[in-house]
């Protein structure tokens, strides 16, 4: 799977790894849910971070179809909020 993260780049990742990130995603959703800031920040950090370990880069040329796109690492919980699905960031 190819996925984005928004002003950085692309990383390719192996569809075994998504139970993996939907673990933090459930953690990242549920603190946005109930408002947790500093909770929020911490999270989405490390699901950015987990995809960046697990995922191979793609060459900064590359422009692959992304098949998920995650916030920046500066992004507000409402610009996140404005992101989810009902799944939330990243689909089971």
């Amino acid at each position: 799977m190819i996925v984005r993260i928004m002003g950085e780049g692309q990383v390719e990742l192996a569809d075994s790894h998504v139970v993996e990130l939907n673990e933090l995603d459930d953690v990242l959703l549920k603190e946005m849910e109930s408002g947790d800031g500093p909770g929020f920040r911490t999270t989405l950090h490390a699901l950015l971070d987990k995809v960046r370990e697990l995922g191979a880069p793609l060459p900064d040329d590359s422009l692959e179809p992304s098949e998920l796109i995650l916030p920046a690492p500066d992004a507000t919980l409402e610009e996140v909020r404005a992101m989810l699905g009902d799944d939330g960031l990243i689909p089971n």
